[in-house]
């Protein structure tokens, strides 16, 4: 039953009957965290677009893909390596040998999107925009020579820079979707919408790069030394920022007078734009031992167990209120058909009666045991031994709110089918399924096995959610059963995983039964203090989400909470000098996430590799 505290909105309110689990289930508000539209991940440093105009194209647009291609050029062992200052030489100058490339592009687009501007302000920001970049290219040779790269040496350019350069000319002489030009596009209007598309295509690239460069900035704080303290700072200057600005309130002012399609085509090039920057990072040569993909980082004979709780590191909403729910909905529709009055069950108002009093008591009951099982002061280390006596308390806690719910006769008379169809209805966090669905084809080519471990009342719940999502194959869950006389729930719960024991004990089971020739490397992704013996078991354990009595519990018993893209640069600086895993079980260190696509990007790199 736990999630019932973290979440207010778990109490139903009463529904008219012709409301819907689906309409019920994506109307449900969720807190800030895993599908936070803005990445909040790697510094408290707030994303510069913020500052945009609300309800504008450019702040749309950036939102709409910083959330998943921030995270995915951010992990890539081009950028973890530069961040921690570790990136050898070559790999630096093969990447600003390509990027002259890119800034060569860029000059010759703002010229000509000049060209098709009507406006004589628009023609002027784009003037100073140019003369931006090719102030750029100047310190770039400097740079170049720095480095060991002589400027006037031939470097050919890679496929993911070709691709993206070609993207870029393509889109500024009108061809977008396929089409042959612009000869024919010579009314003002026209050249607005050529000029705009091409700017669209352009933002991202200006975006990403200041965003980039102030969260990297951190890192300079922690080495005055950097060898790449030059690079980072440009990208988080102030003038690189204002740049940024510019553009983006010249793609709002560029986009006023156009259609809606005409908008969802500048959405679609500001996005194809961002996912040609992560591949043109990712394509970067980097060859050394890196963190970051962590499959990347195990070797061909190491095994990877990926561990992941469900309710609401997974999912929007907890599973217990929607089960509730369709018990509820449920017995409505029984008593509407005429059915017979041998389930023994009160009216329809009753049960959501004493399904709200449940939750209610819950609730406070829960808040009293947290409280009683915090020690009085704060542990400098980790305590594990107290930590773990202090979830034998909850574990009780947990087993005994279990009990009342069974005892209620609240989740007597579900019909199978309805459970599958709610689950097929479930929605999952932004960017879980897309790590899902990436695992299930990528399975076979790598050397990992991936386990839900769940509180959740009824399994078949969560098969159908990531069934309908293609992402049941391989994946192995662990949870509890209802028990059933034909499709029809008898009220009772075969009960195998209900506390934070259970899934501790099934979790050292499931590791302890795996045979592997090489390291074995584990994974833990949760949410709550039900995760938090196994979020410490496992050699990484991952935070999804902003769950504050997780903080408070782990924090007394000495647990540090730390941003993953953080934790990994330093990881980053050791690894060449440790002999072993640079990953230990019971560390006492927690990494924190606010997006699935973080977990993906570092687990198995961006989606188009």
């Amino acid at each position: 039953m736990r999630g019932l505290l973290r979440r207010v909105y778990l109490r139903l309110p009463p529904f008219p009957p012709a409301t819907s689990l689906y309409y019920w289930s994506r109307t449900r508000p969720a807190a800030a965290g895993p599908n936070h539209p803005i990445p909040r991940r790697m510094s408290t440093s707030s994303t510069a677009a913020a500052v945009v105009a609300e309800g504008s194209a450019a702040r749309r647009f950036w939102i709409a893909a910083a959330s998943r291609e921030a995270a995915f050029a951010a992990y890539t062992p081009f950028l973890v390596s530069l961040a921690a200052g570790a990136l050898r030489l070559d790999s630096f100058r093969q990447y600003i040998a390509q990027d002259a490339y890119f800034l060569h592009a860029f000059a010759r687009a703002y010229e000509m999107a000049e060209e098709w501007a009507d406006d004589d302000d628009d023609k002027a920001t784009i003037v100073v925009l140019r003369k931006a970049i090719l102030r750029e290219l100047n310190l770039h040779a400097s740079v170049l020579q720095e480095w060991g790269v002589d400027p006037n040496k031939e470097i050919p350019p890679i496929p993911a820079t070709t691709k993206y350069t070609d993207f870029l000319l393509a889109t500024s002489t009108g061809k977008v979707d396929g089409g042959k030009g612009s000869d024919k596009m010579v009314t003002p209007f026209e050249k607005t919408k050529i000029a705009a598309y091409t700017v669209g295509a352009m933002t991202p690239c200006m975006r990403l790069y200041a965003y980039l460069g102030k969260e990297l900035a951190v890192f300079l704080k922690q080495d005055e030394n950097h060898p790449y303290k030059k690079w980072i700072e440009t990208y988080a200057s102030s003038d690189f920022e204002n740049n940024a600005l510019q553009i983006e309130e010249l793609l709002d002012k560029l986009s006023v007078s156009l259609t809606g399609e005409e908008l969802e085509i500048i959405g679609k090039l500001y996005q194809q734009a961002m996912r040609l920057e992560v591949e043109f990072f990712s394509a970067q040569p980097v060859d050394q031992p890196v963190v970051a993909p962590l499959s990347r980082y195990c070797g061909p004979k190491d095994k990877l167990l990926i561990f992941c709780d469900f309710d609401l590191t997974c999912t929007v909403v907890d599973s217990s209120a929607i089960l509730a729910e369709i018990a509820i909905l449920s017995h409505q529709k029984a008593s509407q058909g005429g059915a017979d009055s041998s389930l023994d069950r009160t009216k329809s108002a009753d049960l959501r009666n004493s399904w709200n009093m449940l939750s209610n008591q819950y609730m406070e009951e829960y808040e009293q045991c947290i409280a009683s099982l915090l020690p009085p002061e704060e542990a400098r280390s980790l305590d594990y031994d107290q930590l773990y006596k202090g979830l034998e308390v909850l574990s009780q806690f947990e087993k005994l709110a279990n009990s009342r719910v069974v005892d209620s006769g609240v989740l007597r008379g579900m019909n199978l089918d309805d459970i599958r169809k709610a689950g097929e209805r479930l929605i999952l966090q932004d960017g879980c399924k897309n790590f899902f669905q990436k695992i299930g084809k990528t399975r076979e080519n790598l050397n990992l096995d991936v386990h839900i471990l769940s509180y959740c009342w009824c399994a078949d719940l969560i098969r159908s959610a990531f069934s309908s999502v293609g992402c049941l194959d391989g994946l192995n869950i662990h949870s509890n059963e209802f028990a059933f006389e034909g499709s029809v729930s008898t009220g009772h719960i075969n009960r195998q995983m209900e506390s934070p024991l259970d899934k501790a004990e099934k979790f050292k089971s499931i590791k302890s039964d795996v045979g592997s020739t090489g390291t074995l490397l584990s994974v833990y992704i949760g949410d709550s203090v039900g995760d938090l013996l196994c979020l410490l078991e496992a050699d990484i354990g991952i935070v999804v989400g902003s769950s504050t009595t997780l903080r408070r519990v782990g924090k007394q018993f000495g647990v540090s909470f730390v941003p993953l893209f953080t934790g990994l640069v330093e990881k980053q600086r050791r690894i060449e000098k440790e002999e072993s895993s640079i990953f230990k079980a019971r560390s006492g260190i927690l990494y924190t996430v606010s997006s699935w696509s973080e977990v993906q990007a570092f687990i198995l790199g961006n989606d188009f590799s």
